[in-house]
């Protein structure tokens, strides 16, 4: 059959409208025809799944030979509208019309044709495990699927249908390359189960296949690099290596970080393929694995990664640069804080040596970046090991505050004991040149101006006492922190010398708070916290003199001092014993209360009570004599034992000045009482563990017990007649005047004596 777009072309002349109008006629209703068969071989090939190879290759050359007409009537008509267009403009413009939607669908058809040959060339590509092939073909297919969402006809479902077809197909190639990607990686992981430790990780294992690679080969087998490429195209390689950096992480990198006893071991057999697999060092005892171990084992697990798999160019980049950015930030930090951490120094003179770990740390880097695992130039890694000064005076400071509030929760009873001649190892520190200077300029000044009168050798010395061993510890560590600070950075000396001021803070804020109920409990613990406190701030006085001139500035500018914490820690200690007095002296006043106010003694009850009360007292004094024997400094030993003794005697004094009416047999009782007193009062005085050094400061009892004096007199008129009571007081002169106010010595007349003439004559002597 002849073409009529032949029979066009032959007209020598002008076409008329009527015959044009019909060939577009014609023309549209072939196009009709041919979408239609087309549409239906579409839908019978992907909607229904029948066979129609033949038919459907018929209907392409039919498709093309239809576009093909369909450019030579487009041509010839845009040439007569061109000669005709002042003729007929509307009529020719409505026929081109009709022929653009024509070409529309031609268009059309020709996507959904070459959606059709991409899907064919797929399968072949996907059967041949062709799959780079596969991947781009699948590509082409969903490039037609989108051009045809512009055909915006009634040809809806055969769209969805298409799309099926892609995700179905897209899928399949996943599928197929997950597969793939399983026989090339080979994980053997322990089970879930079993509990995550150095012998679970002793099963991990990772096998790179060397499957399809020739002989001698040293690089990724090329099906590997189709799978991985066609991964990449359809966008699925990024999940894929993700998955495998995470395991790659928690089962293998992060346990050869933490673990030193763990090694690798790589093993290549061309059946097989390349091991790696993690093995245990018997041998090897270390706590932490040093930065060069570490580095060397990552090394060597990244190394074989790229030889045998990462060795891939993704774009315009490797698959190990992929494979680094999904890794590097949580090693990174695993090394810094399991490994880097713990290499730190922890004292200023091995500081120098650490710059082999920051060598060794850079060829670290150095060889990732070679390997591409790393871009750009400086890491956090690096930072951290480069910023070691920073970091040690950080970790020192840390150990330092650990080791003293450890010292600060110990055991207080523990002492060791102070003499006046007692001083604190301090270390020998190089005199800096401008002092030199000026003591040798000032010498002979100082010669002259010297006073003939000096000091005593014990002046401003501690007196001897017992404080707690970790105490002396505590200061020991804080000598040693500043001498550490000494010859340091500035940054560094800071960091150390304000921590020193934080361990005293710390004393003083702990100390008291975590032994609070102890030290109200044990009058033993009292004194030594006092002693210690003491201590603390006799050599806080002069600790900053000492260090200031060998600190960098501005701590050498008058900074480094502690001196505006003596007071505190003076309050502290005093506050601590005094409220561990107040303890004991309610103790004494509640066992004198037992005492029925030492009334109508002539009772055999009351005696007893009051004997024993008495009894009481005196045992509770000689059991704290005792107690803070050789504990407590001398003279604060005195004062206290005074105050105490001297609480006990002025409330018998004042019980005893309350009794209206005492008859001789309860005088005699009470003069019993008051005598055993008088007695044994001055034995509880034995500040030194010698007995025959003591006698000295029982002698001076009065000097301690301000109430002494008084209580002897009281003693002394129990027993007295009223002649001897007039002589004592010598009209306001005697010693009972000393003591006694007349009105006092009144009542204690009546209360002793009848109502007598002589009673009243006494009392007007009394005045």
């Amino acid at each position: 059959m002849a073409s009529f777009v032949t029979d066009v072309l032959a007209s020598s002349g002008k076409l008329e409208k009527e015959d044009l109008s019909g060939k577009i006629s014609k023309m549209s209703r072939k196009v009709e025809d041919t979408k239609e068969e087309v549409c239906d071989m579409i839908n019978k090939r992907y909607t229904d799944f029948l066979p129609s190879l033949q038919g459907s290759e018929e209907l392409m050359v039919q498709v093309d030979e239809v576009s093909k007409e369909m450019d030579v009537l487009k041509n010839c008509i845009e040439t007569e509208v061109q000669q005709n267009i002042h003729v007929a403009v509307a009529e020719y413009a409505k026929l081109k019309q009709q022929l653009e939607k024509n070409t529309i669908i031609i268009t059309m058809l020709g996507h959904l044709k070459e959606f059709h040959n991409a899907m064919e060339e797929f399968n072949k590509a996907l059967v041949d495990k062709k799959y780079v092939d596969a991947a781009n073909q699948l590509e082409r297919a969903r490039a037609s699927v989108d051009s045809l969402k512009g055909w915006k006809t009634s040809q809806l479902p055969l769209l969805s249908a298409l799309r099926s077809e892609l995700t179905v197909q897209r899928e399949n190639l996943i599928y197929h390359l997950g597969d793939e990607w399983k026989g090339l990686v080979i994980w053997r992981l322990p089970s879930s189960k079993e509990p995550a430790g150095l012998k679970s990780f002793l099963k991990v294992e990772l096998n790179l296949s060397h499957a399809s690679s020739k002989d001698g080969e040293t690089t990724p087998p090329p099906l590997l690099r189709c799978v991985l490429q066609a991964l990449a195209i359809q966008g699925d390689l990024q999940h894929k290596i993700k998955l495998f950096s995470q395991v790659l992480l928690k089962t293998m990198l992060k346990p050869l970080v933490m673990y030193p006893s763990l090694c690798v071991r790589v093993t290549e057999q061309q059946s097989e393929g390349t091991t790696l697999a993690l093995h245990c060092l018997e041998e090897s005892t270390e706590e932490r694995s040093t930065p060069s171990q570490v580095y060397s084992k990552l090394l060597l697990v990244l190394k074989t990664l790229h030889t045998h798999l990462l060795d891939v160019s993704i774009g315009d980049k490797k698959l190990s640069a992929i494979l680094g950015e999904l890794i590097w930030e949580e090693i990174s930090q695993c090394i810094i804080h399991e490994c880097l951490l713990y290499s730190i120094p922890t004292n200023s003179s091995q500081l120098e040596k650490y710059n082999t770990v920051i060598k060794e740390t850079e060829e670290f880097e150095k060889s990732l970046k070679e390997l591409e695992f790393l871009q750009g130039d400086s890491t956090d890694l690096l930072k951290y090991a480069r910023d070691v000064n920073c970091h040690f005076a950080s970790k020192k400071c840390k150990d330092v505050i650990v080791a003293a509030r450890k010292l600060m929760t110990s055991k207080m009873h523990n002492t060791v004991k102070i003499t006046p001649d007692y001083k604190l190892r301090l270390p020998k520190l190089p005199a800096p040149g401008s002092e030199v200077k000026v003591k040798q300029e000032t010498t002979k000044e100082e010669l002259i101006m010297e006073n003939t009168k000096q000091l005593s050798a014990w002046s401003l010395c501690l007196p001897a006492c017992r404080i707690s061993e970790s105490v002396q510890q505590l200061m020991e560590l804080a000598l040693n922190t500043l001498c550490e600070a000494v010859g340091s950075s500035t940054q560094c000396a800071l960091q150390l010398f304000f921590t020193v001021r934080n361990i005293f803070q710390l004393f003083y804020d702990v100390v008291p708070t975590y032994h609070k109920e102890n030290l109200l409990k044990f009058p033993h613990l009292a004194a030594i916290q006092h002693n210690n406190c003491m201590y603390l701030a006799h050599h806080l006085l002069t600790l900053g003199h000492h260090f200031r001139a060998h600190l960098p500035q501005p701590l050498s500018e008058g900074v480094a001092t502690f001196v505006d914490m003596v007071p505190g820690f003076r309050k502290l200690g005093a506050q601590c014993f005094l409220a561990q007095m107040n303890v004991q002296r309610a103790e004494l006043l509640e066992r004198l209360s037992t005492a029925h106010n030492f009334c109508n003694l002539d009772d055999e009850d009351n005696y007893i009570a009051a004997s024993k009360a008495v009894r009481q007292v005196i045992h509770q004094l000689k059991q704290l004599g005792t107690v803070w024997q050789d504990v407590l400094p001398v003279s604060i030993y005195c004062k206290a034992m005074g105050n105490l003794l001297n609480t006990a005697i002025t409330e018998v004094i004042a019980k005893i000045m309350m009794l209206e009416d005492i008859s001789s047999e309860d005088g005699e009782h009470l003069h019993t009482l008051c005598q055993t007193i008088i007695e044994e009062g001055p034995l509880v005085f034995i500040p030194l563990a010698e007995e025959n050094k003591n006698k000295k400061y029982q002698e001076e009892v009065p000097l301690y017990v301000k109430k002494w004096s008084t209580f002897k007199e009281l003693v002394i008129v129990l027993r007295a007649n009223l002649q001897e009571i007039v002589d004592r007081w010598a009209d306001g002169k005697g010693p009972l005047a000393v003591e006694f106010s007349s009105s006092e010595v009144k009542n204690l007349i009546r209360a002793l004596f009848q109502n007598t003439e002589r009673r009243a004559v006494a009392l007007t002597k009394i005045k």
